[in-house]
This record gives C-alpha cells, structure tokens and sequence, in this order.
C-alpha cells in the first residue's frame, strides 16, 4: 500500500532550504481578497516559472511561521500548495502538491479530529474545527509527475486545510456562524506577526 505514496520525510531540513534560500517571501493575502475565494486554476505548465512560485511559497511559508501555504495565500491563482509540517508522531513532512485532490475515505477508516485550526490568511485567530484524522491527497509534483501524499492528524489537517484553499474555501467556511464571527474578532482583535495584503 506505501508504495503509492511519495516519501516526503527524508532530508527535510535541506530540502526546505534550499527552497527558501531560492526564494522571496511574498505578503500574504488575508480573508476577504477575492483570491481566496474562487478555485484556482489547474497547473498545466511545469517549468521554471512554477519552480520559481514554489521557492517563494517556501520563502513565504517560512517568513510567516507556517506548516502550510496554498498559492492564492500569495495572490497567485494557481492550484499549488506546499507544507513543511510535523504529524503526531513528531515526524516531518516537507512537499508540494499541484492540482491536489483529497480521497473519500471509507468512514470506518478514520476518526473526526476536533483540533484548533488557525490560517495564515486569518491572522491571529483559531478555532476547533472536526476533521478526519487520515487524509490521502492526489497531485502532481512540481515537474508533472503524478503523486500520493498520505497524512495523519496534524499533518492530515494541514494536507485538508490547503487543498480546501486551492478550492476557494478558508477553514471559516466550515464553521458555524457563531464560531466564524468570534474567529473574524479575534483577527480584529489582534496583529498579524507577519507582512499581510491589506483588503482596501
């Protein structure tokens, strides 16, 4: 069964850098920028262009202390996500995933996780939010090829959280009005620890 799935857990450290070394860290886009909030178009090119994007996501990513960022988190409209995130076990996973989508897994192969969940594009605002604790995503790497990256709680959270972004839809989306509006306060309420796009 593993043999589907890429290995994303070896030279996590050198890899990383090597991404951010080559890349800028872009401002991110925060609720409310029309980017966030429309599906993003298929990645079709795989060159240098894309490889350049994702050094910058890297860069971004890193810049703002994240475990995740989807391009339209840079104002890019492209369906490309990249992660450098930890799982339960403490192990880290560090990838790309382009034109991501998620499998339906059987509900008696996973259990609903109700962990808090923050997002780079809501600044300084968390919320628990049910999500199973097994996520496969289907992609493509940065040169076309196709890929499988398997994940399990945090990281089966993280692998969620972008692809939903990649579709137009923040984790605010899936919560009840109530908790939404005290996530928007929380935002209101506190400052970003990192350069954001102003929605003006």
């Amino acid at each position: 069964m593993d043999g589907e799935f890429i290995v994303d857990t070896e030279n996590c450290e050198e890899r990383e850098r090597a991404y951010r070394e080559r890349g800028t860290a872009r401002p991110i886009t925060v609720v409310g920028n029309p980017v966030l909030h429309r599906e993003c178009q298929e990645v079709t090119e795989f060159g240098d262009d894309l490889a350049r994007l994702v050094d910058d996501m890297f860069a971004s990513q890193r810049a703002a202390e994240g475990v995740g960022l989807a391009a339209n988190q840079i104002g890019v409209d492209l369906k490309v996500f990249v992660y450098d995130c930890m799982d339960d076990e403490g192990v880290r996973h560090v990838g790309v995933v382009c034109n991501p989508v998620l499998d339906e897994l059987p509900a008696e192969s996973r259990v609903l996780d109700d962990s808090n969940e923050g997002c780079l594009s809501v600044p300084s605002a968390y919320a628990e939010l049910p999500r199973p604790d097994v996520a496969v995503v289907r992609g493509q790497d940065a040169e076309g090829k196709p890929i499988a990256v398997r994940g399990t709680g945090y990281f089966a959270r993280c692998l969620q959280h972008e692809t939903d972004h990649l579709y137009g839809r923040l984790y605010i989306d899936r919560l009840s009005k109530r908790d939404r509006k005290d996530v928007l306060r929380q935002m209101a309420e506190g400052t970003p620890r990192y350069e954001t796009v102003p929605n003006d």
